[in-house]
């Protein structure tokens, strides 16, 4: 019975917690209706460019946003 009443108190609590903070939630898709700018990869589309720009540096910057680390990493 103290367990049901454990998550039935979870499920309020997380419940309240989306309500709370629905007007903050932003989708962000491709083509959204703001259209976010995604920036190219490479140094000379960064806004502070590094003094230093090695291949791993490169193939990381390609590879973002994917979870998966480059292979010449």
């Amino acid at each position: 019975m103290g367990l049901i009443k454990l998550a039935a108190a979870g499920a309020i609590g997380y419940a309240l917690y989306k309500y709370a903070n629905r007007a903050g939630e932003q989708t962000a898709t491709a083509g959204g209706p703001d259209n976010y700018r995604v920036r190219d990869a490479g140094p000379e589309n960064m806004t502070n460019k590094p003094p230093r720009w090695s291949k791993t540096d490169e193939a990381i910057d390609e590879s973002f946003p994917a979870s998966d680390p480059p292979s010449s990493y």
